[in-house]
C-alpha cells in the first residue's frame, strides 16, 4: 500500500490545497489578519493583546512566519526602551489573500450544501446569510 505525501490528488473537488497549515493555524491566522489590518505594523504588545497569546507563544508563531518570509520583525529602541515591531511582507500579503480566496470557496461550498440539505443553519451563522438567495 502506497502512502500519500500530504498532497491531495490534483483536481479533487474538496481538497482545498490552498488552506496551507502555515497560515491555517489559529494563532498565525490571527497574527496575519491583525497585521493585514495595520499596514504600518504592530508592536509585540499590541499583537499579544489582539491575539490573546502569551509572550512565548507569540514569539514562536512570529518566528515561524518570519522564517517563511511572511512577516518581518524589527527590534529597535524608542526612548531607551526596546520595542519590537512586526509587519506583514508583500509575500505575506499575497499568500494571505490567496488563502482567503480558498477559504471563501470553502464557505460557498458549505453554504450550497446546507441550502440543498434539510439541515437548518443556526440563526447567527454567517453561512445562513451566504446560503440565502
Amino acid at each position: 500500500m502506497k502512502k500519500r505525501k500530504g498532497r491531495s490528488v490534483a483536481g479533487s473537488r474538496f481538497a482545498y490545497d490552498g488552506l496551507e497549515r502555515l497560515i491555517h493555524e489559529r494563532a498565525r491566522l490571527c497574527l496575519l489578519t491583525s497585521l493585514m489590518t495595520h499596514s504600518k505594523g504592530l508592536s509585540f504588545g499590541e499583537l499579544k493583546e489582539f491575539c490573546g497569546l502569551t509572550d512565548g507563544n507569540l514569539n514562536r508563531h512570529l518566528q515561524v512566519l518570519e522564517d517563511a518570509k511572511l512577516v518581518t520583525v524589527a527590534k529597535k529602541h524608542d526612548h531607551n526602551r526596546p520595542q519590537t515591531v512586526c509587519r506583514i511582507t508583500p509575500l505575506g500579503r499575497r499568500r494571505y489573500l490567496d488563502y482567503l480566496e480558498v477559504l471563501e470557496q470553502v464557505i460557498v461550498d458549505g453554504s450550497q450544501a446546507c441550502a440543498e440539505s434539510d439541515s437548518p443553519l443556526r440563526a447567527d451563522s454567517p453561512l445562513r446569510k451566504a446560503a440565502s438567495p
